[in-house]
């Protein structure tokens, strides 16, 4: 099987441009850089290709650019090896940096891989960029359209007549508003924080004047917020990287299939809060203590 494939195999002794042209054939892809695979998506696309119906299409971000993303959609690619039984290990941590030589070795061993199954028949029926439609991405360009069509409203109420904007009116229905304005503060957890600035009516220089008020105090406000997000992302940051350090630890071949490892990889890779999977884990590892006490006890003996 290609997952037991050596380092001096033929298949790592294929060339950059032949694996560009297979995988732009294969997923109508343009990729002109082994590296503009690192995040993931394209090998996990690749094994939804040759295994139809394994892939969790809609858990792959194929927009994917800061590392903990790619990382995602690695652990989504790791899931469906388990699955298959595929006993390949994945240098994650050097893959997603977009080092070159790594890249390229993965993606030897991938097309290696799928040659081997059903002696690397293209199923015909496949469409990729249809496939690509129901991925994670598909999450962020309904989130734009919502921001958009939020803008379009207020835009088109700001920019409506003098004698609308003088009686203070919207659709023919009294308001005591003026006009509002929607500012969007976007952070990296994918999040937007909107906040409505209400300018009641009254006489124009009043009405300056409050409006350049409300305005410094929600610019203090926004920069509050910066503030909050990056303590929050630095935190978050900081966290990750301790699990990720655990994970590869985990991952070493010496220690992956010991007890603790196992019980440890259980919980990282848990797909949802399932209270079941502390106690899974806690099994695992009472299991092994309790072996080991047996033998201790029978070595006495």
């Amino acid at each position: 099987m290609a997952s037991n494939i050596g380092m001096m195999d033929g298949a790592y002794f294929v060339g950059r441009n032949e694996i560009l042209t297979w995988i732009n054939a294969r997923l109508q892809l343009n990729l002109s850089r082994v590296e503009e695979a690192a995040s993931g998506a394209v090998q996990c696309q690749m094994m939804d290709m040759t295994h139809p119906g394994v892939v969790p299409i809609h858990k792959v971000n194929f927009d994917a650019k800061t590392e903990y993303d790619m990382i995602q959609n690695y652990k989504v690619l790791q899931d469906v090896f388990n699955k298959l039984k595929i006993d390949k290990h994945i240098e994650v941590n050097r893959i997603v940096k977009g080092r070159p030589l790594d890249n390229l070795e993965f993606l030897q061993w991938l097309k290696r891989y799928c040659d081997s199954v059903n002696g690397g028949i293209v199923n015909e029926n496949y469409n990729p960029m249809e496939r690509r439609c129901k991925g994670g991405k598909e999450r962020n360009i309904k989130g734009s359209q919502k921001i958009s069509k939020s803008l379009q409203t207020n835009n088109s109420f700001i920019s409506g007549s003098g004698d609308e904007l003088g009686n203070n009116k919207i659709y023919g229905q009294p308001t005591p508003y003026l006009f509002s304005v929607i500012l969007t503060f976007s952070t990296s957890h994918s999040c937007s924080i909107y906040i409505d600035i209400g300018i009641k009516q009254g006489k124009s220089t009043s009405g300056n004047f409050n409006s350049s008020v409300e305005i410094q105090a929600l610019s203090k406000e926004m920069t509050n917020l910066k503030l909050s997000v990056d303590l929050l992302e630095k935190e978050r940051d900081f966290y990750f990287a301790k699990l990720r350090d655990i994970e590869i630890l985990c991952q070493t071949p010496e220690l992956e299939n010991i007890p603790m490892a196992v019980a440890v990889k259980k919980i990282l890779y848990a797909a949802d809060e399932k209270e079941s999977v502390l106690a899974e884990a806690q099994e695992i590892v009472a299991q092994s203590v309790d072996m080991g006490e047996a033998e201790y006890s029978y070595d006495d003996q």
